[in-house]
């Protein structure tokens, strides 16, 4: 059994290529071509492109052989402050809205401007990100997208009409757009395949959002809020600071998250995209780095990577029509993929549509049931608010359990969320008691947050990863669009009834034969 040769001593000064391609060449120039084993690989991508599809195996194996090191836990925690950041904005229009409302008045009768500018500007932001990731890498959107959000969140909570508050939701919400997609895509293309399971885990950070924006609306909206039966005439900017403080509070956060990622961790571009690109000697000169930081094992060399031959097309510029056309068209480049491609954009579309309806729809139900079950005040109704939010960081800690279950995996967890979350929905209808009401709205959010955390890192797993950002970003472009409709629907529905609850509980139902149609289980499996 042969023993991998020890990490090549660096200097601290910056390598160049060519001097990377020197030292790395010292482990030795054996050709591994003729073992390369794709059967590891989530699929066999040999058929796309034969040499991408070795390459990508070396590099797999290069992480796996390197492990998991203080690098990937801190891009953890960093990558997981952009989920963090994401739901916390998300939650943040959604509770200011009947807040904006009450003051300014609502120039629609029926749409819900706000909720509708945010969906629009998250649907901008993941096209944009998303398409560009896969043509300039990914290192830009990683750095700069949180400065935008924070700089239009503090902006927003000085908005004097409900139509200038509604394009800064726009913008910021476009900033925030393609975070979670890059978040994910950052991660998963620098771990090692053992550690797969954590992308799923980093939803935790999603709850975290939602919990801190929860504790600050029962900190803020309940005492810094115009009387719930004010009207417009009688709801005034000095009885009214909640929602301000509200973005203030939250954009100062995201600031401060936004000077984190660039000041801790100075990111590269990820192996499996330079892999893409064709760009060997760069991937060997940054496995090494981070080898020889950590004191690590790493026998890949340029010379195997180039012995392979070229990644198709990487000679052609990267804005070139036929490879801009290949962001798409290999998402489709057999028909397993095609339909994989399609079965998981499916999923996001009735996730678009279901979580907005829910989201628009609770504050209004809980505040409606109130009446019915026990005090309307704003205090109690953002307490529950809160209580709601804080369950949800339960959902990803059983997900992360359930994917590596052999019992379940990847698409077992999906249709495990997703039923136990229709059944709640519906069990809903018939709360009776106010601790029915908080716990069962509570067990929703915890199990809505299985399915949540489980298809954000199983989307990335499927795709290939030089098209990875680009599908990702159609998923939740369709994402958005079902946001769209269901923020029509919640908009021209009555939300006071149990009838969204209904429709909610069907779409999740929905969600439980998608999955299970989904074509690739990927436990156990290494990314291509």
């Amino acid at each position: 059994m042969s023993v991998a040769p020890p990490p090549v001593p660096l200097t601290e000064s910056k390598l160049g290529i060519d001097q990377s391609r020197t030292i790395v060449a010292d482990h030795g120039s054996s050709d591994k071509s003729d073992s390369i084993d794709l059967k590891a690989e989530i699929y066999d991508s040999s058929a796309i492109d034969p040499v991408l599809a070795k390459k990508m195996a070396l590099a797999n194996s290069a992480l796996d052989e390197i492990g998991m090191t203080n690098f990937q836990w801190k891009l953890f925690f960093l990558n997981g402050f952009g989920y963090t950041v994401d739901s916390l904005l998300i939650v943040c229009q959604s509770i200011a809205q009947p807040a904006v409302s009450q003051e300014f008045g609502n120039p629609s009768k029926h749409i819900a401007g706000i909720s509708l500018a945010s969906q629009i500007g998250l649907l901008v932001g993941a096209a944009f990100w998303g398409f560009s990731a896969d043509i300039i890498g990914r290192r830009i959107a990683f750095n700069t997208s949180l400065f935008i959000c924070a700089a239009f969140v503090l902006i927003a909570g000085a908005m004097p009409s409900y139509i200038s508050f509604s394009a800064m939701v726009a913008i910021y919400s476009a900033g925030a757009g393609g975070n979670y997609i890059l978040d994910a895509t950052n991660l998963i293309e620098f771990l090692p395949s053992r550690h797969y399971w954590l992308v799923t885990f980093m939803a935790v950070w999603w709850a975290v959002g939602y919990t801190i924006t929860g504790l600050l609306a029962w900190a803020f909206m309940s005492n810094y809020s115009c009387d719930p039966d004010a009207t417009v005439a009688e709801c005034t900017r000095a009885d009214n600071w909640g929602w301000r403080y509200l973005h203030f509070t939250c954009g100062s956060l995201v600031l401060l998250v936004s000077v984190l990622r660039v000041l801790v961790i100075r990111m590269p571009q990820t192996p499996r995209w330079l892999i893409s690109q064709n760009r060997d000697a760069e991937v060997v000169a940054d496995l090494a780095k981070m080898a020889n930081r950590y004191n690590r094992p790493l026998s890949l060399t340029v010379e195997q990577l180039e012995s392979l031959g070229r990644v198709k097309h990487t000679e052609k510029s990267v804005y070139s029509a036929l490879r801009l056309r290949q962001h798409f068209s290999q998402l489709f480049a057999t028909k397993r993929l095609a339909y994989s491609t399609i079965m998981i954009i499916a999923n996001w579309t009735v996730i678009g549509t279901v979580s907005p309806l829910f989201g628009l729809f609770l504050p209004y139900y809980l505040k409606s049931r109130g009446a019915d079950v026990g005090s309307s005040d704003n205090y109690t109704v953002w307490r529950n608010y809160a209580l709601n939010q804080v369950s949800g960081l339960f959902g990803p800690l059983i997900a992360a359990f359930l994917v590596e279950s052999r019992y379940f995996g990847r698409r077992g967890t999906l249709a495990v969320g997703a039923a136990i979350t229709t059944a709640l929905q519906f069990g809903y209808t018939q709360i009776k008691t106010p601790a029915q009401n908080v716990g069962v709205s509570c067990a929703i959010s915890a199990a809505s947050n299985i399915y949540y955390g489980t298809i954000y890192a199983y989307t990335p797993e499927i795709l290939p990863a030089a098209h990875r950002a680009t599908g990702y970003a159609i998923c939740v472009i369709l994402n958005r669009v079902g946001g769209i409709i269901g923020v029509l629907v919640g908009s021209y529905a009555d939300v006071t009834t149990t009838a969204p609850l209904f429709v909610c509980g069907a779409l999740f139902g929905l969600l439980i034969i998608l999955s299970l149609l989904l074509p690739f289980e990927t436990r156990g499996k290494r990314v291509v």
